[in-house]
């Protein structure tokens, strides 16, 4: 039987369900590393919605501090939309100055694992510090999302894969339902131990980054992603058993989202009137400018000014893949290792390096 809390909350006083989520489903923290993920799909204001709120975070952060002392890392690989702006998007959320001090760019190192998911088969570069965590704590939002349906604890590991490495498997899967696998098979790289969902403002209609924004009032945790994920369904009023990812999940042992299965703590509520978008994950797949943002993200490659780059190699150091490499005192990039993370570029003191 798995458990998930379901607690009234809202920004000013989020740190009392904070508090609740970790006095029943935390591991032990103290001696150990600690990797916070929030979602940090991209660049935006805090009360666009589109991002985990900063206020949960720092509540998060300081109950961490509180079980410790604890190695403490908040890092997060923005969407799409955002590649190689990892330290602007987390400054402009206002996640950054919630983390203080633990804010960390995980996309700069990476570790390569293997992947076998829909559409590919090889392997993927993980960030390094997810890997190496001893506890994972996702912090994922509620929201819609036009490919998947929902975004919530399962979805929120996506953002282990810096860079472009998320376009491609988009690409590769190439139908919505074979995108389903693909985001569970991310998932199962390193399954993170404990979830605590900012519900306090969700997201309806196509998301991940819709103008359309439902209060719904509490913070959602659970040490199990499938039913914390069945139970926000069961809040925007869509059956569970309807996302084939979820059931994708519970074939392979991660969770059960059939509601006898899980013992609610707290009151559920169900949302009138929700709006959802289409099951099929037309939305987004249907969606001539979204594909041609993805495919256009898979074949970018930095290039180097070299009026402009003197040579220092921090690019060829930040560069999570061995993508790059310094010939004739300016780095070159071997195509075939390029995951299109923008590190090179995020990182370049000078400027120099531009994806074409």
């Amino acid at each position: 039987m798995h458990q998930v809390l379901i607690h009234p909350a809202s920004y000013d006083n989020c740190q009392e369900a904070v508090a609740a989520a970790f006095e029943r489903f935390a591991p032990k923290l103290a001696g150990r590393r600690v990797l916070v993920k929030p979602n940090l799909l991209r660049s935006s204001a805090a009360d666009d919605g589109i991002v985990t709120h900063p206020a949960v975070l720092a509540a998060v952060v300081r109950e961490i501090e509180a079980r410790g002392p604890a190695e403490i890392v908040v890092g997060d690989n923005p969407g799409i939309f955002s590649y190689g702006a990892n330290e602007a998007s987390f400054a402009e959320t206002g996640l950054a100055r919630a983390a203080e001090p633990y804010y960390r760019n995980i996309g700069t190192d990476g570790v390569r694992v293997p992947l076998k998911t829909s559409g590919f088969e090889g392997t993927v570069s993980v960030s390094r510090a997810v890997m190496e965590a001893d506890v994972v704590i996702s912090l994922p939002k509620f929201k819609t999302h036009g490919l998947t349906v929902i975004t919530g604890a399962i979805k929120n590991s996506y953002g282990i894969l810096p860079g472009a490495q998320k376009a491609r498997l988009h690409m590769a899967a190439g139908k919505p339902e074979r995108f389903h696998d693909t985001i569970v098979d991310v998932f199962k790289l390193r399954v993170p131990d404990f979830f605590i969902m900012d519900a306090v403002v969700g997201m309806e209609g196509n998301g991940p980054t819709s103008p359309d924004l439902r209060a719904v009032g509490c913070i959602l945790a659970s040490n199990n992603a499938v039913a914390m994920d069945a139970v926000m369904a069961r809040m925007m009023g869509l059956d569970p058993g309807r996302l084939r990812f979820l059931r994708r999940a519970a074939d392979d042992g991660l969770g059960n989202y059939l509601a006898e299965r899980i013992e609610i703590i707290g009151q559920l509520p169900v949302l009138e009137d929700f709006k959802l978008p289409p099951l099929g994950g037309e939305a987004i797949a249907g969606n001539k400018a979204i594909q041609e943002m993805i495919c256009g993200r898979t074949l970018l490659l930095p290039r180097v000014d070299p009026e402009k780059c003197t040579g220092c190699g921090t690019c060829v150091d930040q560069c999570p893949a061995g993508a790059l490499t310094m010939v004739d005192a300016l780095p070159r990039v071997d195509a075939d290792k390029c995951i299109t993370c923008f590190c090179c570029q995020e990182m370049c003191p000078e400027q120099a390096m531009t994806l074409v």
